[in-house]
């Protein structure tokens, strides 16, 4: 056997030249560039390329994100033959309140002596726990909020306002002191996070210091009674709160990129006085970017934004539905008559003229009428002179049949292709009584918190008879046109602070606090201050229009 003997000399030296050897080659390997590549590998930096940590404010928007279909539809509705005419007893329209389950927070609004910073992180917002979805939403990190609100019974008295039991427990002297109801939140706005699947309407509000994109300063079209800083109503927060989805974040709104996205296109705001609220709400955040020309007439509003060909129309149309005033069976001439299988008449003959339509109905339902279906009256509502026949359809499931009958029309139009976006039933907020019994809501200066909600089975059933016609309308689509169902009856239940309450009226000398015997003065709890809440109804549409739209502009 060869023997090969080392001197111990001779191993140091080799072990020795391997260690400067190693030394050397680790100091060039983390030299530019292959320097990097070592550092990213052991402590996940790029040194070569500069950290992006910018986070955009608030007030900007990108428009890369894509996001999913964002229709509604109540899969446990009833199918079946359209109209079914129930029996209704006087007892038929009482609701089952359902258990309400709380947490215990909101988040808090920045203390006012600090400015919020820009590149703050939204944080999840919990709030209140909703049926099926409590599992889901636990296990993802974040609790759904709002429950089914606001609105009333059916014993009003022939108008659309309705009563609430809620107490008038809030004011502007204790605002202060409620700053940490609501959560922290930024102003940020970060549209590259959107999860195509995002859920827009599970959520909470969130003061954003940087206020509205307008002032009733800066438009000229809002309508005298919610002009709420120009009739006088001292506090202003009501503006500033913001809705944030648990899942992503609603981007303010961008008019330029609403007009791009519309361009050439028309947008028609269809039904009641609460359409009107919205309408006038959209083209003031569109005013600040263009003034429009106004071409309507006693028809039809509509104005005309030149740089992109958009068009905004408004048209009214109390309840989707055709109305008749000749006599017909027991009902006399000049009563209105309600056709709830027939659409609006004068409504449809435009439809196809229309690109998006946005619906609003539902609070005509208290008014005085009587129920048409195949030329048979079958209910009515305040009025039922014959107490001989049965009454088979009351205000409630008129409401559910009319819904039904519109969008099918609409679901059904050989020559309509258009999207139309049903927004859901409007809480009101009159508390202690409904608008003619000295129902309220003076002195409402924030959101509501998890505590003070206070479930209306008038307002549910409402929102359930609205989605089951949604639902069944889906059912019976032929044509290419698109339904949506843009769900803020639970959203804004919070918001009984954005109604102008006693501020209806630019009347110096009107009252506006309750007397000395607790009456509240006049006042308006149904439609919304201008800039406000109702804002966020058009940052909902332009978001639906912005699933539906981008990306097909080049095709």
């Amino acid at each position: 056997m060869a023997a090969f003997p080392r001197s111990l000399l001779s191993i140091a030296i080799s072990v020795g030249g391997l260690a400067l050897f190693l030394i050397l080659a680790s100091c060039l390997l983390v030299q530019s560039p292959l320097g990097s590549t070592v550092q990213s590998y052991f402590y996940g930096v790029d040194s070569s390329k500069k950290l992006d940590i910018s986070v955009s404010s608030s007030n900007q928007t990108t428009s890369d994100s894509p996001l999913s279909n964002v229709a509604v539809i109540d899969k446990n509705s009833p199918s079946g033959p359209s109209f079914e005419l129930p029996m209704i007893s006087n007892e038929s329209s009482a609701v089952k309140n359902k258990d309400m389950s709380d947490t215990n927070s909101l988040t808090s609004k920045p203390d006012s002596q600090s400015p919020m910073s820009s590149s703050l992180v939204d944080q999840p917002v919990p709030a209140v726990l909703s049926g099926v979805r409590q599992e889901e939403e636990v296990r993802n990190g974040s609790i759904d909020g709002i429950g089914n609100i606001y609105s009333s019974n059916n014993s009003g008295n022939g108008d659309s306002r309705m009563d609430d039991n809620n107490g008038d427990t809030s004011s502007g002297s204790t605002l202060a002191a409620e700053k940490s109801i609501l959560p922290l939140a930024s102003n940020a706005s970060k549209t590259d996070s959107v999860d195509s699947g995002c859920d827009l309407y599970h959520g909470s509000w969130f003061y954003d210091s940087l206020g509205p994109t307008y002032t009733n300063n800066t438009c000229p079209i809002i309508t005298q009674m919610q002009n709420c800083q120009g009739n006088g109503r001292p506090d202003k927060e009501y503006e500033n709160w913001r809705w944030k989805p648990f899942q992503c974040d609603l981007p303010r709104f961008d008019a330029k990129k609403f007009l791009e996205l519309m361009r050439g296109k028309t947008l028609a705001f269809i039904g009641d006085s609460v359409a009107r609220n919205q309408m006038e709400s959209m083209l003031c955040l569109l005013w600040q970017v263009e003034v429009p020309k106004n071409r309507g007439n006693r028809k039809m509003q509509r104005w005309y934004f030149r740089s992109t060909s958009v068009m905004i129309v408004r048209i009214w149309s109390s309840w989707l539905v055709h109305q008749t005033s000749g006599p017909l069976d027991f009902a006399p001439e000049g009563f209105v008559k309600l056709h709830l299988d027939a659409p609006d008449d004068e409504l449809m003959k435009y439809i196809p003229d229309f690109d998006v339509v946005v619906l609003s109905s539902g609070h005509w339902f208290a008014k005085q009428s009587a129920y048409v279906i195949n030329n048979e009256i079958v209910g009515g509502q305040l009025w039922w002179p014959d107490k001989s026949r049965s009454m088979k359809v009351n205000n409630i499931e008129a409401f559910g049949i009319s819904v039904e009958t519109i969008l099918t029309a609409l679901a059904t139009h050989p020559n309509y292709t258009g999207l139309a976006i049903v927004r859901s039933y409007s809480p009101d907020h009159y508390e202690g009584g409904a608008w003619n019994t000295g129902g309220s809501c003076t002195g409402k200066v924030r959101p509501l918190s998890v505590g003070e909600l206070v479930e209306n089975g008038f307002t549910e059933i409402m929102h359930k008879k609205q989605v089951t016609g949604f639902d069944r309308a889906i059912k019976k689509m032929t044509n290419k046109s698109k339904l949506k169902l843009m769900d803020i009856t639970e959203v804004f239940g919070y918001r009984h602070d954005g109604h102008p309450g006693p501020y209806r009226s630019p009347d110096p000398n009107k009252i506006t606090k309750r007397g000395p015997d607790g009456k509240p003065p006049p006042q308006d709890c149904l439609h919304w201050c201008m800039p406000g809440p109702v804002d966020t109804w058009n940052e909902l549409v332009l978001e639906i229009i912005r699933r539906e739209f981008e990306g097909k502009q080049s095709s």
